[in-house]
């Protein structure tokens, strides 16, 4: 998902070179882990699995936004790992969707981060994909495979036909299979954030528990770091979610912003944890 700064409204777009999808054969279709009913209100042993929220009205696939308000001071880094179904060409030509300085930075800082994972970026980057999914710092949720919208009229993005919905998020989790991803996480992003009934039963056999957030960092396309990094302090509450990008050409302030808010939050008692500690500790509630 991409975000532009704005303080009251995130906009996404990747580029005007957004074209239809390229018709290939998709990998042999791979569903997130599932949770049982019983695992609902899970921990986050071994054992019991990811946890994941129960499911929402009539069954629709959950959706979280933020953790618990009270007690612990935790906030949840993700980032967005965005390239879209037809931006080889584009990556060819030496446009970097990837950061691999920010993920220097989050390692060196030693932060826990939840990456939104496209499958067309870990097809891009296997490498790199393969690194941040053995890497117990990080886990790896879907993005979708293609970055295409689940609505219509969603910041100008392409959409996916509802029938295809499942195929999309099935198929970046072939990706991440392809490239090595050992344990990517029952969750996903809807591109631009966008989502609605149709989409949320569309997807509800897939497994997944859809995660947003409560923080908008403005991250995309921002020159000015110190501005995204007061949009991150001036929100983060306990139990935030805050979404940033880990696409160097859409977003290049996002290294210099977390070098500045990661000390700083910290001086101000909050720890930073992955997207599964805020849902374990949410107790399979919304």
């Amino acid at each position: 998902m991409i975000i532009r700064v704005r303080r009251i409204a995130a906009v996404c777009a990747l580029g005007t070179a957004l074209t239809a999808l390229a018709a290939c054969s998709a990998p042999q279709p791979v569903r997130a882990p599932r949770a049982t009913a019983g695992s609902a209100i899970a921990s986050a042993s071994p054992a019991a699995g990811p946890p994941t929220l129960a499911p929402g009205p009539a069954g629709l696939t959950p959706v979280f936004e933020h953790g618990p308000r009270t007690g612990d001071r935790a906030v949840a880094l993700t980032f967005d790992a965005d390239m879209t179904a037809d931006q080889g060409p584009r990556a060819a030509r030496g446009e970097r969707f990837d950061n691999p300085g920010l993920i220097a930075a989050l390692r060196e800082l030693k932060v826990p981060a939840t990456v939104f994972m496209t499958g067309r970026w870990a097809e891009q980057y296997p490498r790199q994909a393969r690194s941040l999914g053995r890497d117990p710092l990080f886990e790896i949720a879907n993005h979708s495979y293609s970055h295409y919208a689940f609505t219509e009229d969603c910041y100008g993005l392409p959409t996916v036909d509802e029938e295809r919905m499942r195929t999309d998020v099935e198929r970046a989790y072939a990706a991440f299979r392809e490239a090595g991803v050992p344990d990517p996480m029952p969750y996903f992003r809807f591109p631009g954030g966008c989502h609605d009934t149709r989409a949320l039963r569309a997807l509800t056999p897939a497994g997944v528990t859809a995660v947003q957030w409560d923080v908008v960092s403005g991250d995309a396309f921002a020159t000015d770091a110190g501005a995204v990094a007061r949009e991150v302090l001036d929100g983060v509450r306990p139990g935030s979610v805050v979404v940033l990008h880990c696409t160097l050409s859409a977003a290049p302030t996002t290294e210099r912003v977390v070098r500045d808010v990661v000390p700083e939050l910290r001086g101000k008692g909050f720890r930073f944890v992955k997207v599964s500690e805020l849902i374990g500790a949410s107790g399979g509630r919304r």
